[in-house]
This record gives C-alpha cells, sequence and structure tokens, in this order.
C-alpha cells in the first residue's frame, strides 16, 4: 500500500488517470499513481497448464486402459492420449491417476499422514475441460487483481483460499477424491468481494458493482449443487478469501494519500477508517478460528455431515434426473 511495499519493487507503470473498469466496478485510478505487472496469475496459468501435461503423461492411456468402457480418445496423442470418455467425460486422465499425483482424498490425509494433499489437489485438474474453465476464470479475475494489489497480497489469498477449500471438502465429501483450483478461484472471487465493502467510499457506482459481484457469486455457487461437482471447496475458498480480502486488500483513504503531498505543518488525515480496522480486526480473529477448527476436526476424523444433516444439499441436490448418492 505505501511506496515501501515488497510487491512494489520496481514495477511501477505510468500513471494512470480516467476510471477503471475492472473487476467489480469503476473506481478513480488517480487514486494510485501506478500498477503492478502482473506475472505471477499468467505463471499460475502455466505451471497448471505443465502440470495437466505430466499428468496425462503419467497417465498413458494406451498402455493403463483396460480396454473394458471403451478406447482411449486421441489416440494421436500416443501416451497423452485422453481416458474414455465413459470414464471421463471432461477428457482427463483416470482418476487413479489423480489419485497418485495428489488429489484430495480424506482416508490419504487423515490415516495416511497426506496433509499435503491439501495443496497439491489445487495443482490438479481433472480434464481439458476443467483445465479450461479455471484457467480462463484465473486470467479474468487474477491479472486485474494483480495489477491493483500485487502478487505478493494475490498470491497468498490464491493460495489460502485454496487450502481453506480442500479443508471443507474433505470434511464433507470423504468417500470420492477432488481436484482444481476452484477453491482459489473462489476465494479471489470473495476478496474482490470483500475488497468492495472495506474500500466503499472510493467506489463511483457501488450498486452497480456489488449487484454484478454477487450475480456472478451466486451463478457459480448454483452450478455447485450439480452431481460431481465439489461446492464445498467452492463455499470453502469463497469463505477463506472473502475474509482474506478485509486483511490484505485495504486502501488508504484518499484525504491521507492527498495530505502526503501537503505541506509539513499540515495535519494529515487517519490512514484507514475505523470501520476498515473493524473489519481487519474481525476478519483475522474468524480467519484464524475457522481455519484452525476445520483443521483439527479434519485431523481427528470428523465427519463434517455428522455435525450438519442439512450441508450436503449444499454440494448437490437431488432431482429425478441424478442422484447424489455417489
Amino acid at each position: 500500500m505505501g511506496n515501501g511495499d515488497l510487491e512494489r519493487g520496481n514495477g511501477r507503470k505510468q500513471r494512470n488517470q480516467g476510471y477503471y473498469a475492472g473487476g467489480a466496478g469503476a473506481y478513480d485510478m488517480n487514486y494510485s499513481d501506478s500498477q503492478w505487472t502482473s506475472w505471477l496469475v499468467p505463471m499460475i496459468v502455466v505451471a497448471n497448464v505443465a502440470m495437466f501435461v505430466v499428468i496425462m503423461f503419467v497417465n498413458n492411456c494406451p498402455k493403463n486402459h483396460d480396454g473394458l468402457r471403451g478406447d482411449c480418445v486421441a489416440k494421436f496423442l500416443g501416451r497423452l492420449s485422453f481416458q474414455p470418455l465413459r470414464q471421463n467425460p471432461l477428457f482427463g486422465p483416470s482418476s487413479s491417476t489423480l489419485e497418485k499425483l495428489g488429489a484430495l482424498e480424506w482416508e490419504k490425509i487423515v490415516h495416511g499422514n497426506q496433509a499435503w494433499r491439501l495443496i497439491t489437489c489445487i495443482w490438479l485438474h481433472a480434464g481439458v475441460i476443467h483445465l479450461l474453465a479455471n484457467m480462463l476464470s484465473l486470467m479474468f479475475i487474477g491479472i486485474r487483481l494483480e495489477q491493483q494489489f500485487g502478487f505478493v497480497r494475490v498470491g497468498v489469498i490464491y493460495l489460502l483460499s485454496g487450502i481453506g477449500g480442500s479443508v471443507l471438502s474433505s470434511l464433507f465429501i470423504q468417500n470420492n477424491i477432488s481436484v482444481g483450483a476452484s477453491g482459489a478461484l473462489f476465494g479471489l472471487l470473495g476478496a474482490m468481494l470483500s475488497e468492495l465493502f472495506t474500500n466503499w467510499s472510493i467506489y463511483t457506482n457501488k450498486a452497480a458493482a456489488l449487484f454484478t459481484l454477487i450475480v456472478i457469486i451466486a451463478i457459480n455457487l448454483a452450478v455447485g449443487i450439480l452431481p460431481h461437482v465439489d461446492n464445498f471447496a467452492h463455499i470453502g475458498g469463497f469463505l477463506t478469501g472473502f475474509l482474506l480480502g478485509f486483511i490484505f486488500l485495504v486502501r488508504p483513504q484518499f484525504g491521507w494519500l492527498e495530505g502526503r503531498h501537503s505541506p509539513a505543518d499540515t495535519r494529515l488525515k487517519s490512514k484507514y477508517t475505523v470501520y476498515q480496522y473493524v473489519f481487519w480486526f474481525v476478519a483475522t480473529i474468524l480467519l484464524i478460528i475457522g481455519l484452525t477448527v476445520g483443521l483439527v476436526m479434519l485431523f481427528k476424523g470428523e465427519n463434517g455431515n455428522d455435525k450438519c444433516s442439512w450441508c450436503h444439499y449444499l454440494s448437490c441436490v437431488p432431482t429425478s434426473r441424478w442422484s447424489c448418492d455417489n
């Protein structure tokens, strides 16, 4: 936030003027005289694509497929060809390959001492469709945030949100594996929402910004009630990112910024408002409590469904067209 931020380094760009219509809404860009160059988000995208290539290389469908559920798809790719669509309609590897490479699996985390799966699952994807959907969303959301707040803050929110999503998913989904960066992506969406609240005074079109962001979040969460979609990872990531946004995405008041260029004897306004400090304090406490309780419950082997009998409807709502049993 200040000129001495670690993230800013030497990456300053020209002064921006006018209004910026990115993210959740528009605000006066004269508020900040510089932007960061976005490199972390593109690097995350490259890392995820490279990891998917590694997954398919290890999967090696032509050699490992038993042939009982159809043929490998896109055989011209050799060992990078996809599993039969009956087994994986997303054009990707087998579940056993994902499990081998670090998919989220309750049994191995709790009884196999493999807590690292809470992180590795964020970098795995079930197929090309899954990968494209997540990476396009990451580019759309993440680059704007990184340009405004720098790579350190956005990177911390992305990683911790992914872990928060993994923890909640493990507590409620214990009979299946889960992979994907969706929890981390929902964390960025949650951070955008809390950034709007904590920096409310700098937005020029508050109602439209809030409405647009809530609609986007609601639609994405609604998709999560379909079968085979891990909505608990989405919810956990969103809640974690929402709290982190109050902590890391706070902007100083206009008056404080203007006062820095005033004569030395001019009394400066407070850098942050009272409500920003309150948001920061409450969010920090809730985040620590939430992650601590979640991790303790997880490593004790507790099932979240035993504590909340209706929560399973947050991830899948049964209809006449599909069942949520599996």
